[in-house]
């Protein structure tokens, strides 16, 4: 079953990088976004590290989880999920 999130930004497939949410056309976890965000580097430095990702990716999936403010958002050891 694949679930494909916010027109194609990301999205998860069971059987697929373990059902994880990645990034389109990668095999890039979310969590590795905001593990990076978090530990204090920047947008660039993930972008650097995991040249896989567009900038618009890394971006819309940042916007999003703004929008949907951080009680709707939990970032967990499988990616970011909707609670």
């Amino acid at each position: 079953m694949t679930q494909t999130i916010e027109n194609g930004v990301f999205h998860s497939k069971a059987g697929f990088v373990s059902g994880t949410p990645i990034f389109v056309g990668t095999r890039v976890p979310l969590k590795n976004l905001f593990d990076y965000l978090a530990g204090g580097h920047s947008l660039d430095d993930f972008l650097d590290d995991f040249p896989s990702v567009s900038r618009e990716q890394a971006v819309r999936t940042i916007d999003i989880a703004v929008l949907n403010g951080s009680k709707t958002w939990n970032v967990d050891p499988h990616g970011l999920f909707c609670l």
